[in-house]
């Protein structure tokens, strides 16, 4: 147990201590409080700071920026349908092999399937049969020639023979001709006559380089001249369309070979260059757009179909005007749109402009200000809001 002296002692000195710390706090909100009192001064349109707030504010002159003439419209990507090429059989038969899978790369000759072609059988018997009489009528005409020589034969059985050889011949030639369409060459056919062996495969190439965007082939499957679904669809994709959906409003101002840029969400800070191939004929009735298609180049092929793009049109030539920071800009509460310019980056005034376009990170300004004068880059919004709370 504490003696009750010892208690005093201790209570005497826990006030000691109680009076310190509060006169230590007193001092420190005092200086707070008199940190909070050295706000910005308010009058009229203009605004004061500290220096202390002053160095929080980015001042920048107001320089000159050559501005494009651009409209955006969102549109997708597409394959360049002129260069996408369904890919079937002139010949009716059965698929027997398929040897490419949607995706791949192929070059122009390769062989995308094979196919069982009993007209291509038909053909190449017809082209054995003929050779064989050929030979026949060969050799008896020869027989003929050497009787004719010893006047065994009468000169009719000669001239027989010879017409037989010629029809022969000529028969023989188009045998020949008619497997020729289905694409053998001379040396597969003189195999063919000298094996004796019917051969109804057939080989589909492609006829283009390109990747192959459709395969509906399938071991087994019956294709027939024309039939649709074609087997495989190729398509180059070195290039492809951008299609954008442009107000009617912009038709005078686009032309076929203006350039356009594209812009992805999958590349941010790309744009993929191109031009208008296209512009439709008819509006839409109900959104009053017209369709508006380019060409755009893609040797990496990063462009997909129906990708969601934005579609930057250049619609006219580009102008040199006086720009700011997009942080400079404020849109007020009252529907203005204004820049607070200052001369010792103390005293900021605000000033209404007429802003024109955005880009690259820079804001058109079409009246209010001038080249060469400063304004707030940085700290615009804080300025502003100061100025509210005065009228308030």
């Amino acid at each position: 147990m504490l003696s009750k002296k010892l208690k005093i002692i201790l209570c005497s000195i826990a006030a000691v201590a109680t009076a310190v710390a509060s006169a230590s706090l007193t001092q420190d909100n005092k200086a707070q409080g008199a940190v909070v009192q050295e706000t910005t001064k308010c009058e009229g349109n203009s605004v004061t700071v500290t220096d202390l707030q002053a160095k929080a504010i980015k001042v920048e002159p107001i320089g000159s920026r050559e501005f494009s003439d651009e409209r955006e419209a969102v549109g997708n990507i597409d394959f360049n349908q002129e260069q996408t090429v369904p890919v079937s059989s002139p010949w009716s038969g059965r698929i027997v092999s398929v040897n490419v899978k949607a995706g791949d790369s192929v070059r122009k000759g390769a062989v995308l399937f094979t196919l069982d072609s009993p007209d291509l059988v038909q053909a190449s018997s017809t082209l054995i049969s003929s050779a064989g009489v050929l030979q026949l009528a060969s050799k008896s005409l020869e027989r003929a020639r050497q009787l004719a020589e010893i006047r065994s034969v009468s000169q009719k059985d000669l001239e027989q023979a010879i017409s037989d050889q010629q029809t022969a011949e000529a028969n023989y030639k188009a045998a020949r001709d008619a497997v020729r369409i289905f694409g053998k060459s001379e040396a597969e056919m003189d195999r063919l006559v000298a094996e004796r062996k019917p051969n109804g495969l057939l080989n589909i190439f492609s006829p283009i380089n390109g990747r192959v965007t459709v395969r509906n082939a399938a071991p087994g499957m019956l294709v027939q001249p024309g039939g649709s679904p074609a087997p495989i669809t190729v398509a180059d994709v070195s290039s492809v369309w951008m299609i954008a959906n442009v107000p009617e409003s912009l038709l005078p101002r686009l032309q076929v070979g203006a350039r356009v840029s594209v812009m992805l969400s999958a590349y941010p800070g790309r744009r993929f260059e191109g031009k208008i191939v296209n512009i439709g004929a008819a509006a839409d009735a109900t959104t009053h757009t017209i369709p508006v298609r380019s060409e755009i180049s893609d040797p990496k092929h990063e462009l997909l179909p129906q990708m969601l793009a934005t579609f930057v049109i250049r619609t006219g030539a580009p102008s040199v005007m006086p720009a700011v920071p997009q942080g400079a800009v404020v849109r007020e509460g009252d529907g203005t749109t204004t820049v607070y310019v200052t001369e010792n980056g103390l005293r900021f005034e605000r000033r209404v402009i007429k802003p024109g376009v955005s880009q690259g990170g820079f804001q058109q300004i079409l009246e209010g200000v001038r080249v060469g004068e400063k304004v707030a880059a940085e700290g615009a919004l804080f300025l502003s809001n100061a100025l509210a709370l005065s009228i308030r």
